[in-house]
């Protein structure tokens, strides 16, 4: 069978390219193969995203096969000592040369790029333990109370307790933005960039169900798929709506929160999704930017005296990130100071509070994230 796996992820990585992501190009080929057990298929993703993980090392060999193999030794003998690839090799390998120039770029944070990625789920509030003594391989964190590595085989998607809406599959520096919004029950948020819902989902958790949160997204099939989530996990205190991300507001109401999970160049997850280190380029680096700026420019004004602006992006960035931050309070320090995000106690990394907090991959295990907070000025 491991031959058999090795040709489907072979046919994957031929699919791939940067008009077809190797996530789409894995459900593509997956959804043709009747009868594939889950194993397998995790097999076969796993075996693509080495082939990422290791891409420039394999320029010289020739045939996607010969490649493959080639990236699955250097992976094999990564796992059994870091130490075995040089950290020169990892600098000049394993990112794109433009991130120097963009971001700091340690070895710690290289090293993390190249280990597999760990798999986080959210319990229900309160739950965690109980989920875990139910679900094998499940193990609590010990930085977040709702937040649980899975370590298991098990088609988590078939679990009772998936279909229950005991749990979601969330990143736990996704996780993060969630607690750092800190909503209260009984208060109107609004999930500006919600996407297929994860954090509108956490926040209604976090707000026991209670208060309203407006979710918005500018493609309506993302709205569609969190509508179906929200029912799963029995969320209801939420009101869809599409928005574009342009001046023209969906509502004229004022929120005690506004959270911009900004579209971004994604550097934050360059572990978990290694071909987009390859496509993605300093030009989109520079466009998100501007396309960040804008939006939080536009829904400033959403934002109710003494309320909260929440800004987030999963890419590491100064473009993204504190350059977007400077650029906010020059416009709006008339209108808006830094707030203070709460300390995580738990977690060196997070332990101050103070306006903007860095997650690097290497310090949650999840993916990167950086997220600042503001609160309007009571006039």
């Amino acid at each position: 069978m491991i031959h058999k796996v090795h040709e489907i992820a072979a046919e994957v990585i031929r699919q791939t390219g940067k008009d077809k992501p190797a996530d789409a190009a894995l459900r593509e080929v997956l959804k043709q193969i009747k009868d594939l057990a889950p194993f397998d298929a995790t097999e076969i993703a796993r075996t693509v995203f080495i082939y990422y993980r290791w891409h420039v090392w394999l320029r010289d060999e020739r045939g996607v096969e010969s490649k493959m193999r080639l990236a699955l030794r250097l992976d094999e003998r990564f796992r059994a000592n870091e130490s075995n690839i040089p950290l020169a090799e990892l600098r000049a390998k394993a990112v794109p040369a433009w991130t120097a120039e963009q971001m700091d770029v340690s070895d710690e944070w290289l090293l993390s790029l190249q280990r597999q990625p760990k798999l986080w789920l959210r319990a229900k509030r309160g739950t965690a333990e109980a989920l875990a003594g139910k679900l094998f391989g499940a193990e609590v964190s010990p930085v977040m109370p709702d937040a649980l590595m899975f370590r298991g085989e098990t088609d988590l998607f078939k679990t009772p307790e998936f279909h229950a809406g005991e749990f979601e599959i969330q990143d736990i520096a996704s996780q993060m933005v969630g607690l750092l919004c800190d909503p209260k029950p009984g208060e109107t948020w609004w999930d500006t960039c919600a996407g297929e819902g994860g954090k509108t989902l956490h926040l209604s958790d976090l707000m026991q169900n209670k208060g309203l949160i407006w979710a918005s997204d500018r493609a309506e099939w993302r709205l569609t798929k969190l509508k179906r989530r929200t029912g799963r996990a029995k969320a209801f205190n939420y009101r869809l709506v599409f928005w574009d991300g342009g001046a023209k507001l969906p509502t004229k109401t004022k929120f005690d929160g506004v959270l911009v999970d900004a579209p971004c160049s994604g550097v934050g997850t360059w572990q978990r999704n290694p071909q987009a280190r390859w496509t993605t380029t300093l030009d989109d680096v520079r466009e998100l930017s501007e396309i960040q700026k804008k939006l939080l420019t536009n829904v400033a004004p959403s934002v109710k005296p003494g309320g909260k602006l929440i800004y987030s992006v999963c890419t590491l960035t100064r473009a993204e990130t504190t350059e977007v931050v400077q650029d906010f309070n020059a416009k709006f320090a008339a209108e808006f100071e830094p707030m203070p995000l709460l300390q995580i106690p738990q977690s060196q990394s997070l332990l101050t509070s103070a306006a903007t907090k860095t997650i690097w991959p290497q310090d949650l295990g999840g993916n990167g994230m950086f997220i600042a907070g503001w609160r309007r000025k009571k006039v």
